[in-house]
């Protein structure tokens, strides 16, 4: 670069933003943050997020007709699914959404056909009584399904002002100096958690992935911003604390996930198995930036200035945004919708009529007796059976009668992170440096980690 273009390239640093670049951050952030971590007092709701309510009135609307427009989804995906991902027409393959969405591993598209099926058979009542009844398939097609579908129409089309703006930008140069000595990870995995927390964990995941491919990562920091900031969104979030019937503890929960969260992400990188994981690279990268070179800069001005430059880039127009809540919607859609559909079906029958749940989570129970934590042979179970899918705790566990517990297990299920039904399965298809074993051992000990804070905490509320 010669000395012009670096002069230029300072100008254009050093700049600074226009009144317009300033609104553009803020007024996009100020929106997302009022609609998605703003509880407010509805009359027929109760207190809930703006997001929330309007799922809630959607859902009130089109209860009727959700169970029968999901499977004909269901059935739209599984063709669409096989047609592109096992015989790959080329010409369809050049439409990067349509790529995105529908080309998966021939595992995935299994797992879609087989979300098709339940619902199929869960609608019309075909076959056995305990596939469809209303404490297994009707509980996922009839009750949870609706909810989950009208939540992500409205998360997905509001989450770019969340994360188009700068926000991520400002708070990810905010934090920079926080995550080295807290988290064993470099300033730039901030923005990596932040777009996790705020917008989705497979978000993070695939975020990560590229990061790490590039070389900008280590194998270890990798493994684990991928397996410790994959935090659940607020919108799942907002999901479990519907189903729980719990909204009206909107803050007290979110305390709670974020503290526990917070203590599980400062211990779990510094034990096995992430501890063991080695500082090698990917591949090497020049363009690497050491956390040393932001040293003697004004770090707030900086985060104005990255957050202005994120909101007036030329690539974040309305049209790109709008776009892009269209793509958050149909992923959530097309890609979980089945998922959900497939796994919670399997596991609400392994639970209704196994001991299989009820056996791996029995050492749990004289742990949540000591600890005090009422109908702990109900609640047991739900330790461990969100390793399959984030949802089925709160599923299995909505008929305890207990507020305490309930709101014991909605906050375990959000801060255990690895579940295969979404975020465990994502890890495991990418190139981050994790095994199966890596994460059961992982889920494991953020359970065992989180668990005592979350029952600490609602003990003081309740």
């Amino acid at each position: 670069m010669t000395t012009s273009d670096n002069e230029m390239q300072n100008k254009k640093t050093t700049a600074k933003p226009s009144l317009t670049g300033y609104l553009l951050f803020v007024i996009p952030s100020l929106i997302g943050i009022f609609l998605f971590m703003t509880p407010l007092q509805f009359e027929e709701a109760g207190i809930t997020i703006p997001v929330a309510f309007l799922a809630n009135q959607l859902e009130g609307m089109l209860i009727n007709v959700l169970p029968s427009l999901v499977t004909l989804i269901l059935f739209f995906v599984a063709i669409i699914t096989g047609w592109v991902s096992l015989l790959k027409p080329k010409n369809i393959l050049k439409n990067e959404m349509i790529k995105a969405l529908f080309y998966v591993h021939p595992a995935w598209f299994v797992i879609r056909v087989i979300g098709f099926i339940l619902a199929v058979i869960t609608l019309f009542e075909i076959g056995p009584q305990w596939i469809w009844s209303e404490d297994t398939g009707g509980l996922l097609l009839f009750v949870l399904i609706p909810l989950l579908f009208t939540i992500f129409l409205f998360a997905g089309l509001f989450l770019p002002l969340l994360l188009n703006f700068g926000l991520l930008e400002f708070f990810g140069i905010l934090l920079n100096k926080v995550m080295r000595p807290v988290f064993t990870l470099p300033g730039r995995s901030s923005i990596d958690c932040l777009a996790s927390w705020m917008g989705d964990g497979t978000i993070g995941v695939l975020l990560t992935n590229k990061q790490y491919e590039e070389g900008y990562y280590t194998k270890r920091e990798a493994a684990v911003i991928g397996t410790t900031f994959s935090v659940v969104s607020i919108t799942f979030s907002i999901v479990i604390l519907a189903y729980m019937e719990l909204e009206y503890l909107f803050l007290e929960y979110y305390f709670t996930i974020a503290l526990a969260g917070f203590i599980a992400a400062v211990i779990i990188p510094r034990i096995p198995p992430l501890s063991r994981k080695p500082d090698s690279y990917y591949v090497q990268n020049q363009r690497r930036i050491d956390d040393g070179q932001l040293k003697g800069k004004n770090i707030f001005t900086l985060a104005i200035q990255k957050a202005v430059e994120r909101a007036t880039s030329s690539s974040n127009s309305i049209n790109a945004n709008v776009k892009g809540g269209v793509k958050n919607v149909l992923d959530m859609w097309f890609g979980v919708l089945p998922v959900v559909m497939a796994f919670g079906t399997i596991a609400v029958i392994i639970a209704e009529h196994t001991m299989l749940f009820a056996v791996l989570g029995a050492p749990f129970v004289p742990l949540l007796n000591l600890m005090q934590v009422p109908e702990a042979a109900q609640a047991a179970q739900t330790m461990v059976i969100g390793f399959a899918d984030m949802f089925l705790p709160a599923v299995i566990g909505s008929g305890i009668e207990s507020d305490f517990t309930r709101f014991v297990i909605a906050c375990v299920s959000v801060t255990q992170l690895i579940y295969m039904s979404e975020v465990g399965g994502l890890l495991l298809a990418s190139k981050l440096p994790v095994k199966f074993t890596d994460l059961v051992i992982i889920f494991f000990e953020r359970t065992l980690i989180t668990l005592p804070i979350i029952v600490l905490i609602a003990h003081i509320i309740f």
